[in-house]
């Protein structure tokens, strides 16, 4: 497997750079991750990525996006549970672009 070198400790990732160890994940590497994905991390950014890490915690799996908007929405508002909303932040693919800096698997159903 392939790795990436965050303050000079060495991480493996797997073939699409995902995490290969989840608890190799720390704030500078979810920096680093945004920084690849050419993602500027504001508040709103670390807001969904501590919310997919809470979500993950407690059912130990990524969201699809379907999921992701409707859970968002129950915690955070209508107008932060929304697909708009969440491609703005991140234009990638939120589910997958959000859920790599969160340092968490790849969700189901992204390609």
């Amino acid at each position: 497997m392939p790795n990436i070198d965050v303050k000079g400790k060495t991480i493996e990732v797997d073939e699409d750079g995902f995490l290969a160890n989840l608890d190799d994940w720390s704030e500078d590497v979810a920096k680093y991750f945004a920084e690849v994905e050419g993602i500027d991390m504001s508040d709103q950014h670390w807001e969904v990525v501590n919310f997919l890490r809470e979500y993950y915690n407690q059912y130990q799996i990524a969201p699809m996006i379907k999921i992701l908007v409707k859970e968002l929405g129950k915690k955070l508002g209508a107008d932060k549970g929304n697909t708009k909303y969440l491609y703005e932040l991140y234009p990638g693919g939120p589910a997958k672009q959000a859920c790599k800096i969160a340092g968490l698997p790849k969700p189901t159903g992204c390609v």
